[in-house]
């Protein structure tokens, strides 16, 4: 109700004497209202949750804790027709880095787990490669990511550089190293420089070399992801540095690692200064002659204490856990085979005269030398050794033919063909009577520069079909799977060696399998060598797990050296006596 309404308004007469004026004034109106119940108040609670900060992070893939499932393939036929069943092949496998079992630590074991397979490496191109690296590279890869030491002893040419390179790649990449230091034989220098080119082409790297001044500077330059330099280098510029002047390394490298084997040596032990937190051995023959060499590898890895001495069992033990060995047969099955042929060949009547006479004559000298030592033997050997390939007056020689006789017909369908001698004399006395094959010499006398044209003319020249090398420079580091043939033409004494050279030409990339023809003369001493070559296969075989036999009578000993020859020394009843080494 609106009282201030004007069509409500009252219209009241007011006496103009002033009576009833009040009528003329607002009354005043108040509104009272009920009293109504109201509810009692309640305080409502509401909870004052802290907001947490988060950031975002987007996981590898999680770790398999239970192993895949085979996949079957599928036979259902093709859709809407009725042909051939199409088969699934199955997924390619992923090849994880597994931690070391020295990672105690939650942070070191979930660094290893959350690492992304090496394959996802490659299709995020994070590591582009030029090839496909095959399984067992993967997996070497993968177990050297993990450890701070460890020997890689694949056998030869299963890609032993190109693992250590990708795996350097790797460690650089996720900051677990940032300067390395590469060590190998200075003939293999160009090749560690065209396979890292090959490999890790974004990688600075810088080779140690020129003038003192130039290689200190290197030394002292922290900023060189990769140092390549070779081990006289390295003995010579490091041996009388002060300690605290000594380059510090976050992974050192050795290639050929054999070569501190004499863990008394000046190598070994100025090798040893250098500050490192993470060493890689790389060697297909960790035993070239007994099991002491394999414990001054261990002692460089700092796996044994210096001047220790265990045993047999205790090697396999530790060789177990820290040296990755992978065979061809193994690695690649399908891989062409190599076949080895023992050429047991008559000697030339020129020659047996000469060899016969030379053995006599040499075992009475023996007979009558006072304080007879190994060295007076191998003196003998190695005489009667060049007799057997070739008579030095008449210049006959059985192996010679039997060498000609083979490559007419190698030369003839398109191949080459290695062979390796251990004497330079031997080889310049070969290149004179194989010109015929369009033969190359490649030996220490060869000066380095030289060198890489040589093994670039063999390999693209078709008139080319034979290169004569030496074992001490043929042996490592080379390339030449396309050669199907190699000739050992005289019998080194250490079989690793031998198979250092055999695997120049069988190793991976090779499209045709390898025959390897070994020369040896009947009735000589190259048949005796050849039972102490076997002898010493069981040795490498007993350390590194192909063998059964570990006890330590299977080193070579100065007996197995003597026992080449009957030598016998008169006593004064008359008699006679075998002479035998003196104990040491």
């Amino acid at each position: 109700m609106h009282l201030t309404s004007p069509e409500l308004t009252p219209s009241i007469a007011v006496d103009s004497r002033g009576a009833n004026a009040a009528l003329a004034r607002w009354g005043e109106v108040r509104a009272d209202g009920p009293q109504l119940i109201t509810p009692p108040q309640t305080e409502r609670w509401k909870a004052a949750w802290p907001r947490p900060k988060t950031f975002g992070m987007t996981f590898p893939e999680g770790v398999e804790f239970l192993p895949a499932k085979k996949p079957v393939a599928s036979t259902a036929p093709r859709p809407g027709g009725t042909g051939p069943a199409k088969k699934v092949r199955p997924p390619k496998t992923r090849t994880r880095v597994p931690p070391p079992a020295g990672a105690l630590s939650l942070k070191d074991r979930l660094f290893y787990a959350l690492q992304p397979p090496i394959e996802a490496w490659i299709a995020g191109q994070e590591l582009v490669m030029p090839f496909e690296p095959f399984r067992y590279q993967y997996e070497g890869v993968a177990w050297l990511f993990s450890r701070s030491s460890g020997l890689l002893a694949d056998e030869m040419g299963l890609g032993k550089t190109m693992q250590t390179i990708v795996c350097i790649r790797m460690l650089l990449r996720s900051s677990q190293v940032k300067r390395v230091l590469v060590i190998c034989p200075k003939p293999l220098i160009p090749n560690w420089q065209r396979e890292l080119a090959m490999w890790a082409e974004e990688i600075p790297v810088a080779t140690v070399e020129g003038k003192t001044a130039k290689r200190e500077v290197m030394w002292a330059d922290p900023r060189i992801p990769v140092l390549l330099c070779n081990y006289e280098v390295v003995a010579r510029d490091l041996r009388d540095m002060p300690e605290e002047q000594l380059p510090k390394f976050d992974l050192v490298v050795l290639d050929e690692a054999q070569r501190i084997k004499n863990g008394g040596g000046a190598t070994h032990q100025t090798l040893a200064t250098i500050p490192r937190k993470r060493t890689i051995l790389l060697t297909g023959t960790p035993i070239e002659n007994r099991p002491e060499e394999l414990v001054s590898l261990f002692e460089y890895l700092q796996l044994l204490p210096k001047n220790s001495n265990p045993s047999l069992k205790q090697l396999r033990a530790i060789s177990d856990d820290y040296i990755l060995r992978r065979t061809k047969d193994l690695a690649q099955p399908d891989m062409p085979p190599r076949l080895d042929r023992d050429a047991v060949i008559d000697l030339a009547p020129a020659q047996r005269a000469a060899y016969d006479f030379a053995e006599k004559e040499g075992v009475v000298r023996l007979n009558e030398t006072e304080d007879l030592t190994v060295q007076h033997v191998f003196e003998l050997v190695l005489r009667l050794k060049q007799i057997s390939n070739y008579d030095p007056v008449t210049n006959e020689s059985s192996k010679l033919e039997r060498l000609c006789a083979d490559m007419e017909e190698i030369a003839a369908s398109g191949g080459k063909a290695i062979l390796f001698s251990q004497w330079t004399k031997t080889l310049d006395w070969l290149e004179e009577r194989t010109r015929q094959y369009g033969c190359l010499v490649y030996h220490g006398g060869v000066p380095h520069k030289k060198r890489e044209p040589i093994l670039t003319r063999f390999k693209e020249d078709p008139s080319k079909h034979l290169i004569l090398m030496s074992y001490g420079t043929g042996a490592v580091g080379l390339n030449l799977q396309f050669a199907g043939y190699v000739f050992l033409y005289d019998r080194w004494w250490n079989p690793a060696i031998e198979d250092q050279a055999v695997n120049r030409a069988h190793r991976v990339g090779v499209k045709t399998k390898v025959i390897v023809n070994k020369f040896i003369c009947r009735d000589t001493v190259e048949e005796r060598i050849d039972k102490v070559l076997q002898e010493k296969r069981e040795i490498f075989n007993a350390v590194l797990g192909d063998g059964d036999a570990l006890n330590d009578d299977l080193t070579l000993s100065a007996k197995d050296i003597f026992g080449l020859f009957d030598l016998k020394a008169k006593t004064e009843g008359g008699g006679t006596r075998a002479i035998m080494p003196k104990a040491a």
